[in-house]
C-alpha cells in the first residue's frame, strides 16, 4: 500500500515538472523580439478635449526608404555642395522702333485733346468774331506753340477761311491738320545719325539739365538703337549724381550693352573718352555718351560740356548731340535751349513727358528757337516708350480723326 501511494506521489510531480517545461516554452515563444539597433520614434498623443496638443520636439518621421531596414549600417552625412551661382538674366527684346508713335497714338491723344479739339471747337462757331479769333490765339499759346509761331498760324487760318469758306467739320479738320503740319515742318530730316564716316563707331552725346530725364532717355535710346539691330556702348559721364552711372549700367544690361564708367566725382570727358575708346575697341556700331546736368566743382557746366566735346572729337567728329528737355517746363525750356546751344552744336531734341501735358505746343516753339528738329519724343515711363517723333502720327494725334 505503501508503495502504491509513493508511485503515485512521484506520477503527480513528474507532470508538474512537464508542465511547467511546456508552460515556460510557450512563455518563450510569446515574449516580443529582441530591438532593432534602429531607434523608433514614438508620434506623440493625440491630445484629450480641452487640452492643446503639444508641438513635437523630435525630427520629422522618416519613412523606411530613409531610415533603411533594421541592422542596416548608417548612411553618412552628404559632403557639402557649393551653390550654384545664378543664372544671368535673359536679355530683353525691345519692341521695333517702326511705327511706334502710332502705336501710342491714343495715349498721346488723350493727353492733348486741350489743343487739337479745342481749336476745332473754336473753328466750327457759328460766327468767327475778333473773340473767337483771340480765344484760338491764347489756347495755342497756352500750349507753349509760342508768339510768333502762334501769330503766324492764326493769320493764315484767318485768310484761308475767309477765303475758302471752310465750316464742314471735314473741312475744317483738314485745314487744321494741313496748317500745324506746316507749322511742325515736315522737311526736317529726323532721323538719329549713328553712323560715323570713319572706320569708327556712330557717337552721340546726350545733354540737358539733371530732371529732364536725360539719363533714363540715354537707356531708352540704347534700346532704341538695340531693336534697330545696332550694337551699343555707354559711357556714364554724368559723374556728379550718384546714381546716374548704376541707372545707366541697369538699362544697358537689360539688352546686352556695356556701360563704360568711373568713379564717383571723376572727370567727365575722360570717362567720355575711354567710352569712345572702347566702342572702337569693340567694333561697336554706337557709343551714347551720357552727360552731367550741373556739376559739384567751380567749374561751369558749360564749360566742362565743352571740353568733354572736344576730348571726343579727338577719336573722330560728334554724330549727333541730342538736347532733352521736360515738354512740361514750357518756356523755361526755350531758356535752357539757348544755353546749351551755345556751347555744343545741338543736332537734335528730345522731347519727354509728352504724355502727360497739354502743352505739345512746345514741338513747334523749340524748334523755331533751335532751328533743328525734334527727333524723339517721351510718351510714357515705359521702356519702349520713346518713339521717333513723326509730324503727322503727332498731328493726327492732336485733332483726332
Amino acid at each position: 500500500m505503501e508503495f502504491v501511494i509513493l508511485a503515485v506521489v512521484i506520477a503527480l510531480v513528474a507532470v508538474g515538472v512537464i508542465s511547467g517545461l511546456v508552460v515556460s516554452s510557450r512563455k518563450k515563444k510569446q515574449l516580443p523580439p529582441a530591438p532593432s539597433s534602429t531607434p523608433t520614434i514614438t508620434p506623440p498623443a493625440e491630445p484629450h478635449v480641452g487640452e492643446e496638443a503639444e508641438t513635437p520636439r523630435e525630427e520629422p518621421r522618416r519613412t523606411i526608404e530613409e531610415v533603411g531596414p533594421p541592422g542596416a549600417p548608417a548612411e553618412e552625412a552628404p559632403e557639402a555642395v557649393e551653390p550654384e551661382a545664378p543664372a544671368a538674366p535673359a536679355l530683353e527684346v525691345p519692341e521695333p522702333t517702326a511705327g511706334r508713335l502710332v502705336r501710342l497714338r491714343a495715349r498721346l491723344a488723350r493727353s492733348q485733346n486741350s489743343l487739337g479739339k479745342g481749336l476745332l471747337t473754336l473753328l466750327s462757331r457759328d460766327n468767327l468774331d475778333e473773340d473767337t479769333w483771340e480765344e484760338i490765339e491764347d489756347t495755342l499759346l497756352t500750349a507753349d506753340v509760342g508768339v510768333a509761331p502762334t501769330q503766324e498760324l492764326v493769320e493764315r487760318l484767318r485768310e484761308r477761311v475767309r477765303v475758302l469758306g471752310t465750316r464742314t467739320p471735314e473741312g475744317l479738320r483738314a485745314l487744321l491738320r494741313e496748317e500745324l503740319l506746316n507749322l511742325l515742318g515736315t522737311d526736317f530730316d529726323r532721323a538719329v545719325k549713328t553712323e560715323s564716316g570713319l572706320d569708327t563707331p556712330g557717337v552721340v552725346m546726350v545733354v540737358g539739365v539733371n530732371g529732364t530725364g536725360k539719363t533714363t532717355t540715354t537707356g531708352k535710346l540704347a534700346r532704341v538703337l538695340v531693336a534697330d539691330g545696332r550694337s551699343v556702348v555707354l559711357g556714364a559721364a554724368d559723374t556728379f549724381r550718384a546714381a546716374a552711372a548704376d541707372q545707366l549700367q541697369t538699362w544697358g544690361e537689360r539688352v546686352g550693352a556695356r556701360t563704360v564708367r568711373g568713379p564717383e566725382g571723376g572727370d567727365p570727358a575722360s570717362i567720355a573718352f575711354d567710352a569712345v575708346k572702347e566702342g572702337i575697341a569693340e567694333g561697336a556700331d554706337v557709343v551714347l555718351i551720357d552727360t552731367a546736368g550741373r556739376l559739384h566743382t567751380k567749374t561751369g557746366l558749360m564749360d566742362e560740356l565743352g571740353k568733354v566735346k572736344r576730348v571726343v572729337e579727338k577719336h573722330g567728329p560728334l554724330d549727333e548731340v541730342l538736347l532733352v528737355l521736360d515738354a512740361t517746363t514750357g518756356q523755361n525750356g526755350l531758356v535752357q535751349a539757348r544755353v546749351f546751344a551755345e556751347v555744343v552744336d545741338i543736332t537734335g531734341i528730345v522731347l519727354t513727358k509728352l504724355d502727360g501735358t497739354a502743352k505739345g505746343g512746345i514741338v513747334v516753339a523749340v524748334q523755331r528757337e533751335l532751328g533743328v528738329p525734334v527727333k524723339l519724343v517721351g510718351l510714357g515711363e515705359g521702356p519702349d516708350d520713346l518713339a521717333p517723333f513723326e509730324p503727322e502720327a503727332f498731328v493726327d494725334a492732336l485733332i483726332g480723326d
